[in-house]
């Protein structure tokens, strides 16, 4: 019931206008945010269908003591979700109406003239064809177990696996119990799109990480070999880090970053799970961060995945900005050329990974070029991934090193990834 509870507390905080949907999860003190996300994500997707469904089936005036927060999230889950996963009195309650509910919906769903639920949301509510079929990426924690233990365990518990994937379009064919292997990062397996593991066993546990195939590029583009000194810059909630320490095989340092104490606090608890060593987490804004400081001298590798627009995120849902105004790119642009140009001024540095999950220019090649004039000739831009088909917006020349991902491409969420490295005698400062 708490995960109920705290996606209900989440609506009525939205509905106040205590703030946006990612601090309102993350502030909430439920441990699982990512679970907690996805459920307050779709039911404000499905808001307009689901308060429908409470007025045709009655169901508050049946329920005076029911609130209209927690009927949406519960009706949610049992009409377009999972099914329930709670227990007692409000399981009970929903039971009873169950019958009533599914047939307002199909009622609805006749004088609608559809024949699937997705189709009675508004062309502005409904996901688009290509975002649908992103597929459930799962990280095997390789701190933990390995590939094999991971696809044998699912294999006992019923799941087809198929082998290795041969191309973006042989994902799309995924359904039901199959899952395969994805054919770029060797440690991803790949489900389809509604597989929900929140409660399986290897999540619970650390063994897997539930991330996005985009997510987990810049941490495999980073690659630090084992024993290097790296710099996690704006960490939380911490699912890079811990992949980081997978390459690392636990072995070297990490110096994790996040301003926010209730992230870092959410973070800690991932990593503790993870069984990451070797992490020094800090709730300190890396612009604060001096580079000179001997803790830091032997800093080669940085991964800077900074605050963005986030408009590469395909599960978005109200109460996010998802068009940010000239003002805001502006203002987050500024902060990213900053963020970058700091990192690039830690003396040891020889590789850093700069990520965003957003699809606009202004956060992503605009930045890097801007960042790589000021630097002159002391780093250079690195191609990314040569074989990854999506390449960067042609806004300056070679800005096709950098790579970009995106639904309809790469079946994953948007993002944009370049990787720079320091030229041979580069220049500690910029000029």
């Amino acid at each position: 019931m708490a995960l109920y509870s705290a996606a209900a507390a989440v609506l009525a905080g939205l509905e106040r206008g205590q703030g946006g949907l990612k601090s309102l999860v993350y502030n909430s003190g439920f441990p699982r945010v990512r679970q907690l996300y996805a459920l307050v994500s779709e039911t404000l997707r499905y808001a307009p269908v689901l308060e429908k469904l409470l007025d045709e089936a009655a169901l508050l005036q049946a329920e005076k003591k029911l609130e209209p927060q927690l009927a949406k999230v519960l009706v949610y889950d049992l009409l377009f979700g999972k099914g329930l996963k709670c227990g007692g009195r409000w399981k009970a309650l929903a039971r009873r109406h169950r019958a009533r509910l599914e047939a307002e919906l199909a009622r609805m769903k006749v004088r609608h003239r559809v024949s699937c639920n997705e189709e009675l949301l508004a062309p502005e509510r409904a996901v688009s064809a290509a975002a649908s079929q992103v597929p459930r990426y799962v990280r095997v924690n390789t701190l933990k177990t390995c590939v094999g233990d991971v696809i044998d365990f699912f294999k006992r518990q019923g799941y087809a696996y198929l082998g290795k994937a041969a191309s973006v379009e042989e994902l799309k064919t995924l359904s039901g119990k199959k899952f395969m292997s994805d054919l770029h990062l060797p440690e991803l397996l790949v489900f389809p799109s509604q597989t929900d593991l929140h409660d399986n066993l290897l999540y619970t546990s650390g063994h897997i990480i539930l991330q996005d195939k985009a997510s987990c590029l810049p941490a495999f583009l980073l690659d630090p070999v084992a024993g290097s000194h790296v710099i996690d810059a704006c960490a939380a909630p911490g699912n890079k880090t811990s992949h980081l320490a997978a390459i690392l095989k636990n072995k070297g340092q990490i110096f994790a970053f996040d301003v926010d104490p209730k992230r870092v606090a959410t973070m800690s608890t991932l990593l503790t799970r993870a069984g990451v060593t070797g992490c020094q987490l800090a709730q300190q804004d890396f612009l604060t961060v001096d580079p000179r400081d001997p803790k830091y001298s032997r800093v080669t590798h940085i991964l800077l995945d900074p605050s963005c627009s986030g408009s590469g995120m395909v599960t978005r849902g109200p109460g996010e900005e998802t068009a940010p105004s000239a003002e805001r790119l502006q203002a987050l642009a500024g902060f990213q050329r900053r963020v970058l140009s700091h990192a690039l001024s830690f003396p040891a540095l020889q590789r850093l990974v700069y990520s965003t999950c957003s699809l606009h220019q202004e956060e992503n090649e605009d930045v890097v070029q801007a960042v790589l004039q000021e630097w002159g000739s002391a780093f250079r831009l690195v191609t990314a991934f040569p074989s990854w088909p999506c390449r960067g917006l042609a806004a300056f020349s070679g800005a096709e090193s950098c790579l970009r991902a995106s639904p309809a491409e790469t079946l994953t969420h948007g993002f944009f990834v370049a990787v720079l490295e320091r030229c041979k005698d580069g220049a500690a400062v910029p000029r």
